[in-house]
């Protein structure tokens, strides 16, 4: 099969971006190593995502939206909260409301099972693309002009680009000998469905434990999505608990503002990890979402990081294509790089440091954290700063994140 873009990876980051290129006019195979049955599946993935409102108008650009908008949950405030386990809440608390920045959401709750539905029916009827599944990309060979892709059940694609969109573990990351900066922490996230007796109206919360953060993101209906952060051992035996312990250790950390609380019999644990990959780029080779970088969870952003990826790099690539370059000549990917690499940085180390400082039960900075949520919201320039960046909206934008992108 010969196409101008083989993409190693079907997952969040990889469909979107096959999407935009096919539209775009280009050739493009997605290889990737689950079947469609499977990573539909409930029990394949029990996260959620926050999708930042820029984010949602990628996915009215790409048509996706109009597939996964009755199961997505706007989110219209996000209440902060500092306490301890068992401990009357911090009287300083942040407040952001999305009246404040316009009348769209600050963002949207979705499952991901649902997410990738919405993008399998667009990708399915999207001229130019093929997906080939279950199949990996088992290896990489490039020259001067085209690369070659070898996938495990025995085809070979030559292409002018390879992305890898292969997930945090990246084979094709480490093939092409790009190595990472990286580091585990000693938590785990926690992952499962709450039914509770009062409705959210839209509220996520956000509640700072010595532990990590609790977060309750509101779902469609009477249900929220739990991502709970906890210490390595002690997540273990969560994990071990029956239903009827597992869900009074929840009560005991979700409070009384919903009513009573149930969680749903399919529960997750998943490691918390920290990389930045050294280089995003190689001749005929790019790198995108978590096989380009893994952050912690504490501010929802990995995905809209990921999405940011794949908008930029179909900017660079269409481009280059419009005005006859070489898609794949390292001059034209270092345009990307550039471009997202730092971004990715800083949102990587906030959200390193914000864990550190959360992540604790040291009285001083205690203090400090209750007084610095207080000041923020009391400041509104500097409150509704922060609501635009949980947004997306900041910076230099790819064209399918721009307000006018679904036009």
């Amino acid at each position: 099969m010969d196409v101008d873009v083989v993409v190693g990876g079907g997952g969040l980051v990889g469909l979107p971006l096959a999407i935009a290129l096919a539209r775009g006019g280009l050739s493009v195979a997605i290889a990737d190593p689950a079947p469609k049955t499977e990573v539909l599946a409930a029990a394949y993935d029990g996260r959620v995502s926050a999708l930042a409102y820029a984010s949602v108008r990628m996915a009215r650009a790409l048509g996706v939206w109009t597939h996964l908008e009755a199961d997505a949950q706007p989110i219209d405030e996000i209440l902060v909260t500092d306490a301890a386990l068992d401990q009357a809440p911090s009287p300083f608390s942040l407040h952001f409301d999305h009246g404040e920045i316009g009348t769209v959401p600050l963002g949207v709750i979705a499952e991901n099972r649902h997410i990738r539905q919405a993008l399998y029916r667009v990708a399915e009827a999207t001229a130019g693309l093929t997906i080939i599944a279950p199949a990996a990309v088992k290896a990489l060979a490039s020259d001067a002009q085209r690369i070659k892709a070898y996938l495990s059940d025995g085809q070979e694609i030559s292409a002018r680009l390879a992305v890898a969109a292969d997930g945090r573990e990246s084979p094709l990351r480490e093939s092409m000998g790009i190595s990472v900066v990286q580091w585990s922490y000693p938590q785990q996230g926690i992952v499962t469905t709450v039914h509770h007796e009062h409705p959210h109206r839209g509220v996520a919360y956000e509640h700072f434990l010595p532990s990590g953060p609790f977060a309750i993101l509101p779902m469609t209906g009477n249900r929220s999505s739990l991502v709970w952060t906890e210490r390595n051992e002690v997540a273990r035996r969560m994990m071990a608990l029956d239903h009827a312990g597992f869900d009074a250790e929840i009560a005991r950390r979700f409070g009384a503002h919903l009513g009573s609380t149930r969680a749903e019999a399919l529960r997750w644990s998943y490691p918390l990890r920290f990389h930045l990959a050294r280089a995003y780029v190689r001749p005929r080779f790019a790198l995108a979402g978590d096989a380009a970088h893994g952050i912690h969870p504490i501010a929802g952003q990995g995905l809209n990081l990921g999405l940011k990826d794949a908008a930029a790099l179909a900017d660079v690539i269409l481009e280059a294509a419009a005005l006859g370059l070489d898609i794949g000549a390292l001059h034209v990917l270092a345009r990307y790089e550039r471009w997202r690499r730092f971004d990715s940085f800083t949102m990587a180390a906030s959200t390193d440091a914000l864990n550190r400082l959360f992540s604790n039960d040291i009285a001083p900075l205690r203090l400090a954290r209750g007084l610095g949520l207080a000041i923020v919201d009391q400041i509104g320039p500097l409150r509704r700063f922060f609501m635009r960046q949980a947004g997306g909206d900041l910076g230099d934008l790819p064209t399918l994140m721009r307000e006018d992108a679904a036009g």
